[in-house]
């Protein structure tokens, strides 16, 4: 295996860290309205993700800085041609931060109301677009010779993409109710397993028809056996939450998002973006890469900070690992 294939399976191995952690992140942002009946409960599902939130977004900047110093060919075409719905992303994500840390800035009401409706809505969108940027990804779009995208906006808004980002966003929501339920007690854990069991039987029916979808477009024996996990996964999931397991619950729906976004990137490989208008023009894991010394150097650094930052994040969900209720929110609390 050459350096550009390994940097290949390393940014995605980053992708689905940032998709398992960021997931339940965006899911319970959204549940902040579908599940929450009073802002003391809102306060408690906004306070599950308080102390990690930010340290999961690491994993977005570090994909997004290895694509870029490790294909500088598929960065540049990805975010020229992915133009505003990254640029939509990335606003959430700014509005999103400040909602969390100027939410608690003063007591009135209506201030703490609208800044945890602009956690619902940069929570819902991301979620969405993240699923429509890696269809069109993966289905593919128009790549000239000079591997630039001549498309426009509206051609990444296709049926397969669009089916991606609704799966996507219940897929996330699902696993943000597991997440609730393995970090809360008293009523809102109940209502989350219910809802759990309803969101996740609407993903099962989403993610089979993308998946199989996927799979008869640009699937092989590899991406084949990817599906078959992340299916298995998500109905074992549903199990987990009816028999009330919440700590296996959560892993299978991370694993189900795992195997999910592995079978993508094996429909992918070895193209990084393939191009519509012929085949010849697609970006590829050879001709979209850094030099080898380049990519060399990469691994070095790649191989000591990783473990660094692993170690951390692991430290941080431990020490937050303890469950949370409504009892434990004052009535005159703010945060």
């Amino acid at each position: 295996m050459e350096l550009h294939d390994v940097w290949f399976v390393l940014i995605a191995v980053l992708w689905t860290g940032y998709f398992f952690l960021e997931g339940f992140d965006f899911g319970v942002g959204v549940l902040t309205k579908l599940l929450a009946r009073d802002r003391t409960e809102k306060r408690v599902l906004i306070n599950t993700i308080g102390p990690v939130w930010d340290g999961n977004e690491v994993w977005l900047l570090s994909a997004g800085g290895a694509t870029f110093a490790a294909f500088p060919e598929w960065y540049a075409t990805l975010f020229s041609g992915f133009y505003l719905p990254l640029l939509i992303i990335l606003v959430c994500l700014i509005v999103r931060g400040v909602a969390f840390e100027y939410r608690v800035k003063r007591p009135e009401e209506n201030w703490q109301r609208n800044w945890e409706n602009a956690i619902f809505w940069t929570s819902l969108i991301p979620a969405f677009m993240w699923g429509v940027a890696f269809g069109n990804i993966v289905r593919g779009v128009k790549i000239d010779r000079s591997f630039e995208y001549v498309g426009g906006f509206w051609d990444l808004l296709n049926p397969y993409a669009i089916l991606g980002g609704l799966v996507t966003l219940t897929l996330f929501t699902f696993h943000g109710t597991v997440f609730v339920g393995l970090k809360t007690v008293g009523n809102i854990r109940e209502r989350a397993r219910k809802l759990a069991l309803k969101l996740g039987l609407a993903t099962a029916v989403l993610a089979l028809v993308f998946l199989v979808w996927t799979q008869a477009d640009n699937g092989d024996g590899s991406s084949l056996v990817a599906l078959i996990v992340a299916v298995v996964s998500l109905v074992a999931a549903l199990g987990a939450v009816q028999a009330g397991r919440e700590g296996w619950a959560f892993m299978l729906s991370g694993l189900t998002i795992v195997a999910a976004v592995a079978m993508l990137f094996l429909s992918l490989f070895p193209n990084v973006m393939p191009s519509s208008l012929n085949d010849e023009w697609s970006l590829t894991v050879s001709n979209a890469s850094s030099s080898p010394y380049t990519l060399k150097i990469m691994t070095w650094c790649a191989g000591i900070a990783t473990p660094i930052v692993l170690l951390y994040q692991s430290w941080t969900y431990w020490v937050f690992r303890k469950r949370i209720g409504t009892q434990h929110i004052s009535v005159d609390a703010t945060h």
